[in-house]
């Protein structure tokens, strides 16, 4: 089963300071500031939403198929991709734009300064639902505000059951907004700020936006994740790291593990266990994307981990 993911397509650049910003920053001068920090260590990787959950979902053996947006500098992502064996069909290149950048310094207290330019993602409205065939499930993952609406209302126009998943982008959205997203997705996937977040500005409980989907999924870090389903509540144990390097795109791959195992019709208990062990598996790696172990590997580590095999 082919699963639609929209969402961003990103060039993340992380630098490392060696210092600590605190140093650098007077604190009764805050109102102009004009600092600079040396970075004596930078890397490119290839990210954005969409981009890191289609990677883990086809690491898995799924079919991801991406609606995103690119700019004109986007040839050696989309090369990528296709060497994946990623449909790159529905990803709408804009020469006038750049692709999405997220430029990252970290200091020696893993503080971070990000600056985001959303280039060709403020356009991805431009690309329809409609234009996908075959769509039997789709996630409407962190992307254009006016593209996440659109979305999620095609989606629900033509019943095609889909995760939202509001991510950084949930503080976009009022609370009217909110309650709409909810009430047209099928599924809620978000972590536990991100559900704090929701609660203020939608004035309902968990209890009471699990009523309204098919699930809710809420990610809490070391501490596990929890699926709220026909009134029930699955506690999911978080899979122990072989290390921590580096968190970025832990979230993504934790939704991708969800979608293979909602395209192979798994129980929420197994879907969510894998979707944990994928969390594990790319938290012990630099950036979103330089995971690689084979599906047959995968299904082994899950097998020690949970005692079974999916």
């Amino acid at each position: 089963m082919t699963t639609l993911i929209c969402g961003s397509l990103a060039f993340d650049t992380i630098m490392s300071f060696d210092g600590r910003f605190s140093d650098s920053l007077l604190p009764d001068q805050l109102h102009k500031v004009n600092v600079s920090f040396l970075v004596p260590t930078l890397r490119s990787e290839f990210g954005g939403c969409a981009g890191n959950i289609a990677y883990n979902l086809k690491l898995l053996g799924g079919e991801p198929l991406i609606m995103g947006t690119m700019g004109h500098d986007c040839g050696a992502y989309l090369a990528r991709l296709e060497s994946l064996g990623i449909s790159t069909k529905h990803i709408l290149k804009l020469d006038s734009s750049y692709t999405a950048q997220c430029y990252v310094t970290a200091d020696s207290d893993n503080n971070q300064l990000t600056a985001f330019h959303p280039g060709a993602m403020s356009f991805a409205h431009q690309n329809k639902i409609a234009d996908a065939k075959g769509i039997k499930l789709a996630i409407i993952a962190p992307d254009g505000r006016d593209a996440m609406l659109q979305h999620a209302q095609d989606c629900f126009d033509r019943q095609l059951p889909f995760i939202f998943d509001p991510g950084h982008n949930l503080r976009l959205f009022d609370g009217p907004e909110l309650t709409r997203f909810i009430d047209l997705a099928t599924y809620l996937a978000v972590n536990d700020y991100e559900a704090e977040l929701l609660i203020e500005r939608t004035g309902l409980t968990l209890e009471q936006i699990s009523s309204r989907l098919s699930a809710l999924i809420v990610t809490r870090g070391e501490q596990g994740s929890e699926i709220y389903t026909g009134g029930q509540r699955i506690d999911v144990p978080c899979v122990p790291a072989e290390r921590v390097v580096d968190p970025t795109g832990c979230g993504d791959a934790y939704r991708a593990g969800l979608l293979y195992g909602m395209e192979k019709g798994f129980d929420w208990a197994t879907s969510g266990r894998i979707a944990s062990l994928m969390g594990s598996i790319k938290i012990a790696h630099l950036g979103g994307q330089n995971h690689a172990p084979s599906a047959s590997e995968i299904a082994t580590r899950f097998e020690q981990a949970f005692g079974y095999r999916f």
